[in-house]
Formats: C-alpha cells, structure tokens, sequence
C-alpha cells in the first residue's frame, strides 16, 4: 500500500481513529439510531443484492446492510478501523486496502464486482488531495453497469458539492439523484450536507427509490 497522506491522517489529532470507534460503540451502547445511512442505500437497491462498502471506518454501515440481508464487504485503508469492525461485526467481510487503486479479487481472481456502492461517513473528504478521481473510478469499477454509487459528505471538511460534481464527470460517472440527508430530504443549493446517487455516465436508466 502506499504512503498514506490522506486528510483522515494529516488534518486529524492523534488518536482520532480511536476516538472515533470508542465514540461509535458508546452511542451502540446507548441505544442510538445508527442506520440512517443503511435505510437509504436499502431504499435505493434491490433486497439481497451486493454492497461495497468504500471506505467502511467502523463498519457500523456494512453491519446494518449485512443484518438486511445484504452481502458486503467493507474496505478501509485504517487498520484500526477494520480491526474495530471484524471485532464489532463479526460475520461480514472486512479489508485493509487503498480505495485510489482498489482491486478486489475472487477466488478464480476475476475482479469482484458488487450490485451497489456507498461511500458514508465523509469519505471523499478525507481522502488525500487530488485523489477524488481515482477513488470514483475505482469504486465505480466494482460496481456492475447500472448499478448505483452512493455517496455522501459535509462541507464542513472543506470539500465543496461544486468539486464533487466536477469530480464526477472526470470520473465517467453522472448524477441520477441527490438529496439534503440519509432521510432523503429534498436537495437545496447551499445545504451542508449532500447525498449523491450516481451511475455510470454510460446507462441512462433513471434511479429508483422505494421503501422495501
């Protein structure tokens, strides 16, 4: 893997991966809705389909999609992290890698290709400079033709939606849909945060979002 200089790892305080697991397991313990992010991407696909999560951290989103009934592998680069969710979510498969050059395999070594993508928890935010490109090709490459990327982000972590969708064309992708939150409030310019479902720029089908 290469060197790490993403933001997760130069524009955060030491500790911060730690922080954030114990953080996590404090709100599980406490009862705390933590699957916001999971209804929407449940909304999004079909029942019993396949799930990359991107960019996994905690894994608190691939353990809810897995309880579903989806199948998903999640992908961090920390391995803090992914270590928190094998312990946390036994059960799921769960992979240190480099989302800039993800390349996932099966057992025959033909790339593994998923239904969906999502990327929570401000992923592209935190990834290092000049990347964003490379990461949406990449995950985009696991995804089968049609099938949506999910992604959302804050831009209080200095990543603007205007980057994003520039980043997106470069990237081959388009934008099927986008909303305000995970609970699929309407998009308004200037919102804080956004989630953006996106395809390849080559399907034309419009995205579907239903309650299963």
């Amino acid at each position: 893997m290469r060197d790490n200089k993403t933001r997760w790892i130069t524009d955060t305080p030491e500790g911060h991966s730690q922080w954030l697991i114990d953080h996590f397991r404090r709100l599980a313990r406490e009862g705390a809705d933590l699957g916001g992010e999971a209804r929407f991407v449940s909304a999004v696909i079909d029942p019993g389909t396949s799930v990359l999560d991107a960019g996994c951290g905690t894994g608190r989103v691939g353990a809810a999609l897995n309880s579903a009934g989806y199948t998903v592998v999640g992908v961090d680069a920390d391995e803090l992290l992914i270590a928190s969710a094998r312990e946390d979510h036994p059960g799921v498969d769960w992979v240190v890698a480099d989302l800039r050059d993800l390349d996932l395999r099966d057992a025959g070594q033909a790339r593994r290709m998923f239904d969906s993508a999502v990327l929570a928890g401000n992923v592209l935010p935190f990834l290092e400079p000049d990347t964003e490109v490379l990461v949406l090709r990449s995950v985009a490459a696991h995804v089968r033709d049609g099938g949506p990327v999910i992604v959302g982000f804050g831009s209080e972590h200095g990543y603007t939606v205007d980057e994003f969708d520039s980043h997106v064309v470069q990237a081959g992708l388009r934008i099927d849909n986008r909303f305000s939150t995970w609970s699929l409030a309407p998009w308004r310019p200037g919102s804080p945060f956004s989630v953006t479902i996106l395809r390849s720029a080559a399907h034309r089908t419009g995205a579907r979002v239903a309650c299963h």
